[in-house]
């Protein structure tokens, strides 16, 4: 009896087993098989007198990479990004982009800041085969043509900025040519906006580049008193001044100038910062212009400005709103934009195949955007914004005139 029970009692067992064998396989076999993440770098400036851009440009790419990664990831891959510190110095961006490369094996780099670090950025990228994107710079290093093959970017460049102040200042505000003067970073960066504007001054009547003065500081310095200097002894007074710097000195060379009787409009190009600008500056300052890359942050209208908003709510609720993590997120839906067209798991260079094979594509930043083999700079329009009761909003360059204290 004993025997007959203890077998039966062992076959319920058995029975019991295999039912919660069956029923685990079925179970494992309905959850989805978790995927390998997606692995970006950017080095960036994330200390220093440019902090601001890179916290704000990291933001922005992170918080599109959450988003996603909140809808279940790009085909099953979650999105990861490895932000380095390069303290918007050269010497410090090579290493970090060979500790990407070779050592996080990241599937491309994104968003970085700057361009004299996109300088020491831009061999490592072609060397390793490995692209660049989006880059926080609108030098003409990385806009050859035809065009390095892992060297893509979304913005404008610094010389459309510069021509599209020079041709507003020309033609609607009235200026002559050598009544335009600049501010410069004495490097790639500076270089580039000094070029591009001297350039389309001299498409619009300019009869030599000696007759504009031109007056530079030392990058992630303050020294702008000399540079200040040489504008006071200008010839002609300006009654602009582009500038092509960092909020902080750009800040300062503002209130010295102002304070120094220099009655004339100031035009920063995007890479400034107009959030950290606006703040150095304060509420009373005014005839402040900054050129943008992408649409004002505030303005809903825009679909990809009310979708970052959304999402800033929802991520960051306690953080503002600002151009570059905008132009972070912007980036950051271009690259989702593109790896959704791969089939299988992406790589190097199927990934660069991916952003050129996009052509002509609407993310809803209000225009269209363009990518392909011959063509690797996405957009081309400036956006003009002016310094108004502390906060930076949208203008026409038609009415630049009435900003001018002639």
């Amino acid at each position: 009896m004993s025997l007959g029970v203890n077998s039966t009692l062992w076959h319920a067992l058995a029975l019991l087993f295999l039912v919660f064998i069956h029923t685990s396989v079925n179970a494992k076999a309905l959850d989805p098989v978790k995927k390998e993440a997606l692995l970006f770098g950017m080095s960036t400036a994330l200390s220093g007198p440019a902090e601001q851009l890179g916290k704000n440009m990291l933001l922005g790419v992170n918080m599109r990479f959450e988003e996603e990664n909140n809808q279940g990831g790009v085909n099953g891959h979650p999105l990861e990004l490895v932000a380095l510190d390069d303290g918007y110095e050269p010497i410090r961006t090579a290493p970090n982009m060979r500790a990407l490369i070779e050592q996080e094996q990241v599937l491309a780099v994104i968003g970085n800041v700057g361009t004299p670090t996109a300088i020491s950025a831009i061999p490592i990228a072609n060397e390793k085969q490995t692209l660049l994107f989006a880059p926080f710079t609108g030098a003409g290093v990385l806009r050859k043509s035809p065009p390095d093959r892992y060297i893509i970017n979304y913005r404008a460049s610094y010389a459309e900025e510069t021509s599209t102040m020079v041709e507003a200042l020309i033609k609607h505000a009235g200026l002559k040519p050598e009544e335009i003067a600049f501010f410069t970073q004495r490097d790639g960066y500076g270089d580039a906006g000094y070029i591009g504007g001297i350039t389309a001054l001299l498409k619009n009547g300019l009869k030599s580049k000696s007759l504009v003065v031109h007056g530079r500081y030392e990058r992630n310095t303050l020294s702008v008193d000399n540079a200040l200097a040489d504008i006071l002894l200008a010839e002609t007074p300006p009654k602009a001044i582009i500038m092509v710097g960092a909020y902080a000195p750009c800040a300062r060379f503002i209130k010295l100038a102002q304070e120094a009787g220099i009655k004339a409009l100031f035009l920063n190009v995007s890479f400034v910062g107009s959030a950290p600008l606006a703040r150095q500056l304060g509420e009373h300052f005014s005839g402040v212009i900054v050129t943008q890359v992408v649409p004002h942050p505030s303005d809903l209208s825009v679909p990809i400005v009310k979708q970052y908003q959304d999402a800033l709510k929802t991520i960051t609720p306690d953080t503002q709103a600002s151009f570059g993590s905008l132009e972070g997120y912007i980036a950051a839906t271009i690259m989702i934009k593109a790896l959704k067209t791969i089939d299988g798991k992406p790589t190097r260079e199927s990934l660069i195949d991916a952003v050129e094979g996009l052509g002509q594509f609407d993310i809803g930043i209000g225009k269209s955007l363009f990518f392909d083999t011959k063509n690797h700079q996405a957009s081309h329009t400036v956006w003009p914004t002016r310094l108004q009761g502390g906060k930076f909003v949208p203008f026409e360059w038609a009415d630049i005139a009435s900003f001018l204290d002639l």
